[in-house]
C-alpha cells in the first residue's frame, strides 16, 4: 500500500489509540485527523480534544461529535424492530455502533481529503471485520490502515515503551496489566479479558458497570409504561422523549434493578469463541415491551416469518454487513411489519427480570369475545373447527395409511 498523505483515525483519547495516532505519524508522516464519537459511553470527551491537542494534532483536525440520537434513531430502533438477538441472547450493542462510526469515518474522510481511515482493533476480533466492511461499502477508494496487524507493538511492554519513547501520557493504572477491558455506548457496556477469560469462573461484581447485581436490587417492584409507535417507542410513562432520553431513562431503571446482565460464550466471526459480560438494561426493557405490543397488534403470520428471519438478519448485523442489500431487504419486510405496532406496555422490573404484565393499543387484534370462555353471543361457532380439524388431518391420515400398508407387505 502506498503511504497514506492525511488519515481519519477513530480516536478514543485512551492509551492504544494514542499510541496508533503517533505511530501513523512517525511510520507514514502523514497528517493525522482524529474523529471521536460520543454514542453515549458515559465518559467526558474533552480530555480527547486535550490530548489530541498535546500530540500536535490541528484543532481543525479534531472532530468530536454527538451522535446519541443518531445512533438510536437510525441504529437501535431499526434493530429493535426485529427483535434482534444473536445467538439468541446477544442484544449486538457493540455491533450496531460500528456501522455508524464507519459512516463518520468516511464522512470525514470525504470532507477533509484524507486518502485513508484508521481504527484500533486488533486482529482477533469483530471490530476490524465490521469498520472495515462499512468503509468499503460506502466508499471503496478509502485505504484502511489497522495498526494491530501492522506493527510489531505485540504485547503491552511494548505498547507502553513506545508511549514512553514518545511522550505519551499513561494512566497510572494502565502502567500494569487491565484487569478487563470495556467497551460502552448508549445502548451497552461489552466487559472481556483477563478476570473473564476463563468461563468456568464467574464474573467477579467489580466488573460490573451499569447493572446492580441482583442480591442489591430493590425489594420492591417498578413499573414502567413504554408507548411505541409503529414499532418504535416513543414515551415512557406517558412522557414524549426523544430516542436517546428514552434509552438513557431505560438504563438508569433497569440497572438499579439489575436488568439486563448477561455472561455469554459467543462465536466471533474471525472462528474463535470469547466470554464477555453484557450489561443492557434499557435494552432488555425495550426489547421486552416491544414483544409486549407486538403480542396484540402483530398478526400471526406476519410475526412468525419475521421471528424467522431475526437470526440471520441479526448475524449479518454482528457480522458487520450492515450496509449490505440483504440486510436492508430483510429490513423493509420488518419494517413493513410494524405498520400497526403501536401502543402502550407496562413492564414489571424486579430483582433482575422484566416482565410484561399488560399492554393495550387502538390497533390491537386481540378479540376478548373470541377467546372467552364465557358465552361469546355467537362470535365463534365451536362446530366450525370440526371441519378445520379434518382437512388438517387428511395429510396425516394418508401417510399413517401408507405407513401401515408398507409394514404390512413387508
Amino acid at each position: 500500500m502506498l503511504k497514506p498523505k492525511k488519515v481519519v483515525l477513530a480516536y478514543s483519547g485512551g492509551l492504544d489509540t494514542s499510541i496508533i495516532l503517533k505511530w501513523l505519524q512517525t511510520e507514514y508522516g502523514c497528517e493525522v485527523v482524529t474523529f471521536t464519537a460520543d454514542l453515549g459511553q458515559g465518559e467526558e470527551l474533552e480530555p480527547a480534544r486535550k490530548k489530541a491537542e498535546l500530540m500536535g494534532i490541528d484543532p481543525a483536525n479534531i472532530h468530536i461529535i454527538d451522535l446519541r440520537e443518531e445512533f438510536v434513531r437510525d441504529f437501535v430502533y431499526p434493530m429493535f424492530r426485529a427483535n434482534a438477538l444473536y445467538e439468541g441472547l446477544y442484544l449486538l450493542g457493540t455491533s450496531i455502533a460500528r456501522p455508524l462510526i464507519s459512516k463518520y469515518l468516511v464522512k470525514i474522510a470525504q470532507e477533509t481529503g484524507a486518502d485513508a481511515v484508521s481504527h484500533g482493533a486488533t486482529g482477533k476480533g469483530n471490530d476490524q471485520v465490521r469498520f472495515e466492511l462499512g468503509v468499503a461499502a460506502l466508499d471503496p477508494s478509502i485505504k484502511v490502515i489497522a495498526p494491530w496487524r501492522l506493527w510489531d507493538l505485540t504485547s503491552r511492554t511494548k505498547l507502553l515503551e513506545f508511549a514512553e519513547a514518545n511522550q505519551i501520557p499513561i494512566a497510572k493504572d494502565k502502567r500494569g496489566e487491565a484487569p478487563f477491558s470495556v467497551d460502552a455506548n448508549l445502548l451497552h457496556t461489552s466487559s472481556e479479558g483477563k478476570v473473564l477469560e476463563n468461563p468456568a469462573e464467574e464474573a467477579p461484581e467489580f466488573v460490573y458497570q451499569r447493572v446492580v447485581p441482583v442480591e442489591k436490587a430493590p425489594d420492591q417492584a417498578e413499573f414502567v409504561e413504554i408507548t411505541f409507535e409503529r414499532g418504535d417507542a416513543v414515551a415512557i410513562n406517558g412522557e414524549a422523549l426523544s430516542p436517546a432520553t428514552i434509552l438513557t431513562r431505560l438504563n438508569e431503571i433497569g440497572g438499579r434493578h439489575g436488568v439486563g446482565l448477561l455472561d455469554l460464550v459467543e462465536n466471533r466471526f474471525v472462528g474463535m469463541k470469547s466470554r464477555g459480560l453484557y450489561e443492557t438494561p434499557g435494552g432488555t426493557i425495550l426489547m421486552e415491551a416491544h414483544r409486549g405490543i407486538e403480542q396484540i397488534t402483530l398478526d400471526a403470520g406476519a410475526g412468525h416469518l419475521k421471528d424467522s428471519i431475526m437470526p440471520r438478519y441479526a448475524e449479518l448485523i454482528y457480522n458487520g454487513f450492515w450496509f449490505s442489500p440483504e440486510r436492508e431487504a430483510l429490513q423493509a419486510l420488518i419494517d413493513k411489519t410494524q405498520e400497526h405496532v403501536s401502543g402502550t406496555v407496562r413492564v414489571k422490573l424486579f430483582k433482575g427480570s422484566a416482565r410484561t404484565v399488560a399492554r393495550w393499543s387502538d390497533h390491537s387484534l386481540y378479540s376478548e369475545k373470541h377467546v372467552t370462555f364465557e358465552e361469546d353471543a355467537g362470535a365463534y361457532d365451536q362446530k366450525d373447527a370440526e371441519g378445520f380439524i379434518r382437512l388438517n388431518a387428511l395429510r396425516l391420515k394418508l401417510i399413517a395409511t401408507r405407513n401401515a400398508r408398507v409394514a404390512k407387505k413387508g
